[in-house]
């Protein structure tokens, strides 16, 4: 089965402390209202974890986890967003109007929602920064292909210094962005308890060198980069939603300096 989590919302992205969706205890279930935005996979999941408040006066710690599957009554979902980049993800928003939602459903401890969403951002950070490594790989290897077959004033545009000079830009800082994650994985992978630091610092740096590495590959392909004749205009949107989603560069570099700071 496909799966999404339903974590963002159309007045609260960042903000955790401003979601609206709440759950309600009733005995042997749960009723769940509110709406989640953005929702990747959201259009072919049948498995939803979703994210809501059963004690709002509590703040982070009255948030829960709740395993919501589509075909539950009170769940629907909204049109697949028309989206600038990453236009095959499936993305939507998703509806709860008193979604009743079985006691035993709960994931996790009770009230522990919000530790278990900045876990999950831990590990998901990782995954983004290698999302954003692999795109910015993409815009580079496409570069370096059209700069030696592109030909003008007589010679490929990869002989001469300024496309060398993009192009050894372009792969130092994906090598660069490549090792950080890789960094991160492999504190994951050795059961470090924590590694928010690192996770963040991967994502961050590798989601906006992807967007430059894109930016650069394009402008190496001129004119012809604009068209849809070429991949790299498909590189460059999809690389411009890095630095937002699970957490923009601004989220990540307070999230780095509260853990260097402690």
């Amino acid at each position: 089965k496909i799966g999404c989590i339903c974590l963002t919302e159309p007045n609260a992205g960042s903000d955790v402390a401003g979601f609206e969706t709440v759950a309600v205890d009733k005995g042997d279930h749960y009723v769940i209202n509110g709406t989640k935005r953005f929702i990747t996979n959201g259009t072919e999941a049948d498995i939803m974890i979703t994210f809501a408040y059963t004690d709002k006066e509590k703040k982070h710690h009255g948030m829960d986890v709740f395993i919501v599957e589509s075909g539950f009554s009170g769940v629907s979902k909204g049109k697949h967003e028309n989206l600038m980049g990453i236009r095959a993800t499936g993305n939507c928003e998703v509806y709860f109007e008193d979604c009743i939602v079985p006691k035993e459903n709960l994931l996790g401890p009770k009230n522990e929602g919000f530790m278990t969403a900045m876990k999950i951002l831990d590990v998901s950070r990782i995954d983004i920064g290698a999302q954003a490594v692999g795109v910015a790989q993409a815009a580079l290897d496409e570069a370096t292909k059209y700069a030696k077959e592109r030909v003008q004033f007589g010679r490929p545009l990869a002989k001469f210094q300024m496309i060398q000079d993009m192009i050894a830009q372009m792969a130092a800082k994906v090598e660069a962005a490549r090792l950080l994650v890789y960094k991160a994985a492999d504190l994951k992978d050795r059961g470090i308890p924590r590694f928010s630091a690192a996770s963040a610092i991967s994502k961050y740096f590798a989601s906006e060198i992807a967007v430059d590495v894109a930016r650069m590959g394009l402008q190496i392909h001129g004119g012809y980069g604009y068209t849809k004749d070429y991949p790299i205009e498909r590189i460059y949107r999809d690389a411009r939603i890095l630095p937002i989603y699970e957490g923009t560069s601004q989220v990540q570099k307070i999230v780095i300096a509260r853990e260097l700071l402690k």
